[in-house]
């Protein structure tokens, strides 16, 4: 045997299977197509959110939360309607995450050095019923250091195992093959490619170089989803979200590739819910892209007026920041619009400089850093945009500016090349809105949202801007932004029981074979069913990769 255990995937899941493993003594041959500098994967970009539930610093907030809300939530986001088949699993792993995040998963990471900012996002609001998809509170934990600082203590775990002997890094080794011999996993073969330097994130070369293969009492798989191959996103779009976008952007760098999926099937893995995605509708052609379609989205606050490709505003629930694959469905399948793959933002220097973030590591430098006097300076005392977002503002291919409505219609339209939006449409949609704001009541939906946002201390004192007339000269200058579809989550996968254990095409587990993170729909080959309440995706990775880790380990004894 070459290891103990092989684990297939150096991101997020696949680093804390390799602590699990090593801190007990195993060894661990650890596989990836790409060189050490992509060690953490696709969670290293990432903005750090973790979905924690009646926190410390929910309570210091006055945010009312308990497993039985957070459980509600999940179940009516989630709306697992296969759980006979499919969703059996999955609706396990659904319960014992949101018990997991409710109770030891906030220990654990601060075991590992993990904290959080003060504040508590509300993320996913939701389609606006109590029994139906969304957060009934903020929930919304951003690590500091985001996503890279979440990786950084399984990166230094893994090269202090390498430093014991416990651990061996195999980079550039790309698996082709999962070996099972009479039922139980016995390793993997695949093609040996030539050495790439290029930096972290950037596409590397595919060039084979040779063949390998590694033998191992166990193999544990950790390889992501598919986002990066719009051409998989394509052959699995679900016909309830209409037709796929023609033209989209990539959240997630191009090794992204969904090869180990189709790999497991063919080794008699059972895949399910390869029907259910999301992606986000608020994204954003990166100004300084490094991968290939690099795309940013936009982490909205709830007052930019959200338009079509016709200049009709979105009805709620699509509203900035609610109900993520209700948009998107909305734009998909409403006829005289599913042929435009963009839609639109409206909003005030106001509203950008108080609400807009952008989602990833590299886009709040402050955060990443652990910068805390930055993060006050800019964020909470700073007047102006934070700097990644001004830079979007003066450098991005989808933001224009202008002191009116009819010159901002003009550059929205120079944006596509046709005129589709007419200005005095906008206009009357635009006014009836701001008449709204003349009292503390009101009858539009987006306008309650956030005066209801506001009550929360978090959301007032840093990202949602003080309600005033989108019209209004003082809040200016107009801005508009185009939107684009972000390719982003694998929401299916390998079936998996809760020990992370593969199973096959007769639903029994695969001796020896394991499967954590994206490639497991982050467990049970579907724990978010339809739908995610944010913040759940680095989550999953942990709480599937522990799990797989310490099955793997007891299986090695």
């Amino acid at each position: 045997m070459d290891a103990d255990v092989i684990v297939v995937g150096a991101g997020l899941a696949g680093l804390v299977a390799a602590h699990e493993l090593t801190s007990r003594g195993r060894r661990v041959a650890l596989v990836d197509q790409e060189n050490a500098s992509n060690l953490g994967g696709q969670a290293f970009w990432s903005f750090g959110g973790l979905f924690l539930v009646d926190t410390p610093e929910q309570r210091r907030l006055k945010i009312k939360d308990s497993f039985e809300l957070a459980w509600n939530d999940w179940q009516g986001s989630a709306g697992f309607d296969r759980l006979d088949d499919e969703d059996s699993w999955a609706v396990r792993w659904a319960r014992a995450y949101v018990e997991f995040a409710a109770g030891e998963k906030r220990s654990w990471l601060a075991g590992h050095g993990i904290t959080f900012l003060p504040t508590v996002g509300w993320a996913e609001r939701g389609d606006l019923r109590a029994h139906g998809h969304g957060n009934s509170v903020p929930r919304f934990h951003i690590a500091w250091g985001t996503g890279t600082g979440v990786v950084e203590p399984f990166v230094g775990y893994a090269r202090q195992a390498a430093r014991d002997g416990l651990l061996t890094f195999h980079h550039r080794h790309r698996v082709d093959e999962l070996v099972i011999e009479d039922g139980q996993a016995r390793g993997v073969r695949g093609t040996l490619l030539a050495e790439d330097t290029s930096a972290r994130g950037v596409r590397s070369n595919r060039d084979r170089v040779g063949d390998f293969e590694l033998t191992a009492q166990a193999v544990v798989v950790t390889t992501g989803g598919i986002g990066a191959d719009h051409d998989i996103v394509r052959r699995y779009w679900p016909e309830r979200l209409g037709t796929p976008p023609a033209e989209m952007v990539t959240g997630v760098p191009a090794y992204v590739d969904g090869r180990m999926l189709d790999i497991s099937a063919r080794a008699g893995v059972r895949l399910v819910n390869r029907d259910r995605m999301w992606h986000y509708t608020e994204g954003l052609q990166n100004w300084d892209p490094i991968w290939p379609g690099h795309g940013i989205r936009i982490l909205p606050g709830p007052s930019s007026m959200w338009f079509d490709a016709l200049g009709r505003r979105l009805p709620d629930p699509c509203l900035p920041g609610y109900d993520t694959l209700g948009t998107l469905k909305y734009l998909r399948t409403t006829e005289d619009i599913a042929g435009y793959d963009h839609s639109w933002f409206v909003l005030t220097q106001k509203i950008i400089e108080k609400e807009f973030a952008l989602s990833g590591s590299e886009q709040n430098p402050d955060i990443t850093a652990k910068d805390r006097a930055g993060f006050l300076k800019e964020r909470v005392l700073g007047k102006g945009a934070p700097g990644p977002v001004d830079a979007f503002l003066r450098k991005g291919a989808d933001f224009v500016t202008a002191p009116n409505l009819e010159q901002l219609v003009e550059k929205m339209n120079g944006l596509t090349g046709k005129a589709l939006l007419d200005a005095a449409v906008l206009r009357r949609q635009i006014e009836a809105r701001d008449l709204q704001l003349a009292n503390s009541y009101s009858k539009d939906a987006q306008v309650q949202g956030i005066r209801n946002a506001r009550r929360y201390i978090g959301d007032r004192l840093g990202r949602v801007a003080t309600p005033h007339r989108i019209l209004d000269p003082a809040a200016g200058p107009l801005i508009g932004v185009k939107l684009h579809i972000l390719t982003r989550k694998t929401l299916g996968g390998i079936q998996t029981d809760l020990d992370s254990r593969a199973l096959g095409a007769d639903g029994q587990p695969v001796d020896g074979l394991y499967a954590a993170g994206e490639v497991a729909g982050f467990g049970g080959g579907g724990v978010h069913g339809y739908n995610a309440l944010e913040g759940t995706f680095l989550g999953g990775c942990l709480f599937s990769g522990r799990a797989a880790g310490r099955a793997a380990a007891q299986q090695t004894r």
